[in-house]
């Protein structure tokens, strides 16, 4: 039941000690508040970085060639690699553990794409059906991707990031359903696509289906670079190993040779990264902890002043007939008053904060290629804040009990 005379009480300590509230209340809130910005950061710092470094499926390995660097079964090294498409087709068939297999080639030479009286440079990419089942992290604005049928049927299309389409359509005008020269043949625009990878300079790339490159562009039929996915379950490091050992077969290349091919494994490469900001986040949370615990500290503190100052109140209260729990009740009461309201102060000031920040980043366009969206778990924070109010509580609650135990006698003769 609501006690408003216990309240009342409350709020008249408060105001007539509102200095000492103010410094136990700045503990509390400025705990929270640099907990809040630096988990805020330790996040925006991880999605700035992931974003850049991991551009593909995490379950990716993409797969390069170049020299042979030792001979083999009568031939020289120094030799020039080529993938073929039947290795692509036999890898995705007898490697087991393999989910996709796509490939990619770029179209070289120096030439502009054209659509009406604009033109501009930009590179082609003809890539494989599965490709966009690799390459995810891409926003479609308008459109769709490439699909298989695209491939099958060696379709004249093409999917643009934005930032093409900046500078080849006019403002606010769809390239979606037109149609753009590339090297001499007409492509039809069917997807508009952002991609913020390497700061968002992939969004100036074009893709059109691998069957028709090849047939258009790539005469030879090679093929410049591929990607596989693994399964669920299966190493990537191990798939790896096998894929390589397939294709030194196949191209003849020394079982000891490690330059032929080379491989970046995005599995790997996500693993070290989540590795570093595990330790980030470890010192964060270090920081953070230690920030609550002087917190803590300084409650802890200031209730036994408050207790030991009240100690004659305390008395005539028990003289007067107040029970044990009364006197505890109150004293708690205040604690968890003040913890609580300052530390959901200092939740509201840390959110507004990052917030703010984001806001202003995105109208001053700083965004950084390593820093992005700061953000903070919610359910964390306010964690974060029970325990500190838990905290509070029990400050309060060890003075209030050994005051509880005072006789009145004992009381009234304290001097302070």
């Amino acid at each position: 039941m609501f006690d408003r005379d216990k309240w009342q009480e409350i709020f008249e300590t408060i105001r007539k000690n509102k200095w000492r509230t103010l410094a136990t209340a700045f503990g509390v809130f400025w705990g929270i508040l640099m907990l809040v910005l630096l988990m805020g950061a330790g996040q925006g710092l991880q999605n700035g970085v992931v974003s850049n470094m991991i551009l593909d499926s995490t379950n990716s390995i993409w797969f390069f060639t170049d020299r042979t660097s030792l001979p083999y079964k009568g031939l020289p090294p120094g030799r020039e690699i080529d993938f073929q498409e039947s290795d692509l087709e036999y890898i995705g068939n007898n490697v087991e553990g393999v989910e996709y297999v796509a490939a990619e080639n770029m179209l070289m030479g120096n030439f502009n794409i054209i659509h009406g009286q604009k033109s501009a440079p930009y590179q082609v990419f003809g890539t494989g059906k599965d490709y966009f089942s690799i390459k995810i992290y891409q926003d479609y604005l308008a459109g769709r991707r490439l699909n298989f049928s695209d491939n099958i049927e060696a379709r004249k299309v093409c999917v643009i990031g934005d930032r093409v389409a900046n500078v080849l359509f006019a403002p606010g005008e769809s390239p979606v359903g037109k149609e753009i020269q590339i090297k001499g043949s007409v492509f039809k625009v069917v997807g508009l696509f952002h991609d913020e990878g390497w700061g968002g300079r992939f969004s100036e790339r074009i893709y059109i289906p691998f069957s028709t490159f090849q047939r258009t562009y790539n005469p030879s039929r090679n093929v410049r670079l591929f990607a596989v996915t693994t399964k669920p379950g299966y190493s990537g490091k191990a798939i790896e190993q096998r894929i390589m050992a397939v294709l030194k077969q196949r191209h003849l290349v020394n079982p000891d040779d490690n330059q032929a091919f080379w491989a970046h494994n995005q599995e790997e490469n996500y693993r070290s990264v989540m590795g570093l900001f595990f330790g980030i986040k470890a010192f964060v949370w270090l920081v953070g902890i230690g920030t609550l615990i002087a917190g803590i500290v300084g409650v802890s503190n200031i209730m036994i002043i408050v207790v030991r100052d009240r100690t004659r109140e305390i008395g005539i209260r028990k003289a007067l007939g107040a029970t044990p729990w009364s006197i505890v009740s109150m004293i708690i009461t205040e604690a968890i008053l003040i913890t609580g309201l300052a530390g959901y102060i200092g939740l509201l000031a840390g959110v507004g904060l990052l917030y703010g920040l984001n806001n202003i980043m995105a109208i001053a366009g700083a965004q950084s290629e390593y820093f992005s969206n700061p953000s903070v778990n919610l359910k964390v924070a306010f964690a974060a804040m029970a325990l500190l109010v838990i905290a509070g509580t029990l400050a309060g609650l060890v003075p209030a009990r050994r005051a509880a135990r005072i006789t009145p006698v004992e009381a009234l003769r304290y001097t302070g």
